[in-house]
This record gives structure tokens, C-alpha cells and sequence, in this order.
């Protein structure tokens, strides 16, 4: 067991993807995430624009200083809203595709960690775990969706305390999510994980939230998933296999 914290796991993470015989397994979650992000930002800013208008058009024209005024003030609080929702549903939907690659991922950063031979499998070997991941992905799925809607409901009805809620959860889903990647590459089952990550709540929390903050930075969160994959299983190493394996 080591002494450090969660978030130092993150932080290696981002020395891990530029590791020699790593790159390569780093570019498919990357190229994926890439995409997907660009596009969902591009149509949630397009509709973000149409739904401060509509709310805008309620407002007669002769109260035009209260148009400017709630206008300046909705745009804050629309952006803020659909970044703590968005970094988590849309990730959700990125490594759900990217599940076989990103489970790859982690075996040749464990591989490394622990000193093994990498191997010769390329990006092709992802496939023939497509089946498993995806049923493990679709286990993440419903342990998620009940819990996102009753936090989603206090997200809207409590002002402040709502959000932080909401953003405590979806810390503790991407410590879920990330670490869940070894886990699973060890064949380890989804309740079982959730315990031992329960162990070391601690670790697991500081390391989501990390995930969590950098996922709403434009740009540097496209690099969170593989980062993360990477960190994750840095963590999975230290803290885990002597006791599972």
C-alpha cells in the first residue's frame, strides 16, 4: 500500500502517455475522445444559444435593460450547468466506444509498471474483448443512470449545494469508471470492484475529483481518458494487486 495520494495517480498519468511503446495504445481513447467531445460541444453551444433566446423572447421589449441583464446572466450559469453535466454523461458515451481500447490500454501500462514484457498484441487484439467490455460498460451504465437522476433532480432544485453535489458524484463515477479498467482486465467483478474501491475512498475520491476538474478545461480534457486509464492503473498497482492477486 502506498502513501500517495489519489490525485498524484492523475498527475503521472499525463507522464505515462508520452512513455515509449505506450503511444500508440494512448492514440485510439484519444482520437475517440477527440471527436465525440468536438461534436457534442459544437451542438450543445449551438442549442445553449437557441434555449437563452427562447427564455429571452418572454421578456417584453420595452423591459430591454432586463433583457440585457438576465441575458448576461444566464449565459454564466448555462455554461457552468451544461460543463459539470456534460464532462460525465458525454465521457460515459466515449469510453462506452472506446471500452476495448481503453481496457488495452491499462494492460500495457500495468505491463510496464510492473516491469513485464509488453507484448506484440496491436489494436486489432482490443476486438476480441469487445463482448466483455461492453457488458462492463453496460454495468457501469445502470449503476449510474438511477443515481445521475436523483442527483440531477438536486442539481436543478438546490441552488449551489445541488451542484456540488452533483460534482462530488461525478467524481466518485470516474474513479468508478477509470479504475474500473484493470479491474476488469483481471476479470474482477463489477460489485466487487465497488467494494475494494470503497476500501480506499479516499484515494479513489481524490482521484476522480482531479478527473473531474480537468474534464471541464477546454482543450487539456480531451487528454483526461487516456491520462486517466493510465493514472488509474498506476493506482490499481499500488494499492490493489497485492491484495487481489
Amino acid at each position: 500500500m502506498s502513501d500517495r495520494s489519489g490525485a498524484s495517480y492523475f498527475f503521472e498519468g499525463f507522464s505515462l502517455i508520452k512513455t515509449k511503446g505506450l503511444k500508440r495504445f494512448v492514440f485510439v481513447p484519444l482520437f475517440i475522445n477527440l471527436l465525440l467531445f468536438s461534436l457534442a460541444f459544437y451542438f450543445l453551444w449551438s442549442q445553449l444559444e437557441l434555449a437563452i433566446n427562447y427564455v429571452i423572447n418572454f421578456i417584453p421589449d420595452f423591459l430591454g435593460w432586463l433583457k440585457a441583464a438576465i441575458y448576461y446572466l444566464l449565459w454564466p450559469i448555462a455554461v457552468i450547468t451544461v460543463l459539470l453535466i456534460f464532462g460525465l454523461i458525454f465521457g460515459t458515451l466515449a469510453n462506452w466506444i472506446a471500452a476495448p481500447f481503453n481496457g488495452l490500454l491499462s494492460e500495457k501500462v500495468e505491463r510496464y509498471l510492473t516491469g513485464q514484457d509488453m507484448g506484440n498484441e496491436g489494436l486489432l487484439s482490443a476486438i476480441k474483448d469487445v463482448p466483455r467490455t461492453l457488458d462492463r460498460e453496460l454495468s457501469k451504465v445502470l449503476y449510474f443512470i438511477p443515481r445521475a437522476a436523483g442527483f440531477l433532480i438536486l442539481f436543478f432544485l438546490l441552488p449551489i449545494i445541488g451542484q456540488i453535489l452533483w460534482f462530488l458524484f461525478t467524481a466518485w463515477m470516474m474513479a468508478i469508471q477509470y479504475c474500473d479498467y484493470p479491474f476488469d482486465n483481471h476479470k474482477i467483478a463489477f460489485k466487487q470492484m465497488r467494494d475494494d474501491l470503497n476500501q480506499r475512498k479516499g484515494k479513489c475520491f481524490s482521484f476522480g475529483i482531479m478527473v473531474s476538474i480537468f474534464s471541464l478545461i477546454s482543450i487539456v480534457n480531451f487528454l483526461v481518458v487516456p491520462v486517466a486509464i493510465c493514472g488509474a492503473t498506476s493506482l490499481w498497482v499500488d494499492e490493489f494487486t497485492e491484495k487481489i492477486l
